[in-house]
Order: C-alpha cells, then structure tokens, then sequence
C-alpha cells in the first residue's frame, strides 16, 4: 500500500524533528513555517514548500500541527486561505500541539461538516525522541479516523495511546502539564528555601530522593538548583502557557484549581522577572530573590 500524503506545519525543535524521522520512513512531505531556514531543511531532504495553509491541505492526505498556542491553530483553520478551505473530504487532521480542548471540539466539529476527520494527539518526551520516532502520543477522536492514521502515528510514537473521543487528547495532556509544572515549581521553591536557610542543597536532594519524593522532575530540579545545568527542555513560557490552559478549561467545566492557581501566578512572575525562555527550574532563581509581600 502506498503511504499518504502529509502536510506539516510547524517545524520548531519537535515539528522538525518529526518531519526528518517521517522522511527518513519514505513520507512525501508538504511543509509550511514562517522560519525559511527551517522550510529549507525539510526541502532539501525532498519535501515540497507551500505558500499557504490551504495549498498546503490541498496536496495533503493528513495534515500535522505542531504550533505554540490554540490561537495560532485558529487563524490557520479558519483564515481565507486556511487549513479549512483547502481540506477534502475523507483527510484527517492531527494537531500535536497542546491546545484548548473547547477550541478542539469546535474546529473538529467544522471539519467534520465538511466530511474531514480530526485528531489531537499532544506529544510526551523530546525532540530527540521525535527524531527516532520514539514519542508518547495521546491521541484522542473517533475511533475510525484514529485508526486511518495510526499507521502514521505508529511511525512518530513508541507508545501511541487512544484516550476517546476528540479533546481527551488535550484535556490529558493539560493535567499532565498541571501535575509536572506544579511538582517543578514546588522543588525549585524547596532549593530556594533550602539555599535561603543555609542547607546544602545537595544534602537536601540526598535526603528527598531516598524517599518516595524522588522522581525525575527531582532530578531536573537538582541539576539547575545545585549544578547549574539546565536539561529539562521546557521553557517557563510554554509552562506559562500550559497553565493559563488548564485554569481556563477547569473554568469550562465549573470547578476551579487554587493550586493551579498558585503556580501559574508564580510561573508568571518569573516571566516578568526575564526567565521567559529559561528552563522551568531556573524559576529557582525568582524564588531565591522573592521578598515577602
């Protein structure tokens, strides 16, 4: 059987990656970003530039998001030359981003008006991981498009996980966020204290990890907080972003998350602070020099 046309649109660290490892698996490739350098790289290995979404939809079986924010995702559906106009019946969309889930629902139920199918499949593990196709994929939609464009994602993910119907994608992977940036900014506060009180923070990350605080978001904690070197690969921004997410779907649903609240307000503060691009641990640094109100 022959493999299906894919469009992708969003060639940052993770999208570029993903694209190579499709390439390397034999996929024809249309790819869309605003870094030419990034285009370039992907045409070179024999993928086909677009100059719009919708050119790019067109030529396309499956088309691939892998962009930073649910607004993004909108104006690429739905702007003239969108995703939207250029889409055929039967073609399936995944988005890979960690989006809205509500935004979710709502694109994937005006694509379904137009015979296309969706699926948000938000991603786990690094770029590293997408270049060998080793990702976690939590994939969400109905069951019949999952299974059109497993295949594909089989390709991309070591584990590929089918969680129900469209947005579970995204609603898990928004509480994942929640859980691992509230543990990051616990730990890098519990340094900071430590370091404000005069207890070596070595010592400190001895006696937690030899019980059941131990995890790897520990460890990525004690690297910057200790060591100086920052290797978790998320930045405080996109941290940011992911809260700001999760606090506005639990509104959706009627309940409410002081703890997340808590965390995005401190996550933001070390935006304001400069640590915006800075690896989520480097929020040791704002917690270090927070003064009491």
């Amino acid at each position: 059987m022959s493999k299906p046309t894919i469009g992708f649109i969003g060639l940052g660290l993770m999208g570029g990656n993903m694209v190579e490892n499709l390439q390397k698996r034999g996929y024809q490739l249309t790819v869309m970003d605003l870094n030419p350098d990034a285009v370039a790289t992907c045409v070179a290995r024999g993928a086909t530039a677009a100059s719009s979404a919708k050119e790019l939809a067109e030529a396309s079986d499956i088309v691939m998001l892998c962009l930073t924010t649910s607004a993004v995702v909108e104006k690429l559906i739905y702007a003239d030359d969108g995703i939207l106009a250029g889409m055929k019946e039967g073609s399936v969309l995944v988005d890979f981003g960690t989006s809205i889930p509500a935004s979710t629902r709502k694109i994937g139920a005006d694509l379904a008006a137009k015979g296309v199918g969706m699926v948000d499949a938000p991603l786990g593990r690094t770029p590293a991981h997408a270049k060998d196709g080793l990702l976690n994929i939590m994939a969400a939609g109905d069951i019949d498009t999952f299974n059109k464009v497993k295949p594909v994602l089989e390709d991309q993910g070591e584990n590929v996980f089918h969680l129900g119907a469209l947005g579970a994608g995204h609603t898990t992977k928004l509480i994942n966020n929640f859980m691992g940036m509230t543990t990051v900014a616990t730990m890098s506060q519990a340094f900071a204290v430590a370091k404000l009180s005069g207890v070596d923070g070595q010592q400190l990350f001895d006696i937690m990890s030899a019980g059941p605080s131990n995890s790897p978001f520990m460890q990525f904690c004690k690297f910057y907080a200790v060591d100086g070197e920052e290797k978790l690969g998320f930045s405080v921004a996109n941290a940011n972003k992911d809260l700001g997410y999760f606090l506005e779907m639990v509104k959706d649903l009627g309940t409410e998350s002081l703890i997340a609240e808590g965390t995005s307000a401190n996550l933001q503060a070390a935006v304001d602070a400069g640590l915006a691009q800075n690896d989520v641990p480097v929020i040791f640094d704002y917690f270090t020099k927070l003064a009491k109100a």
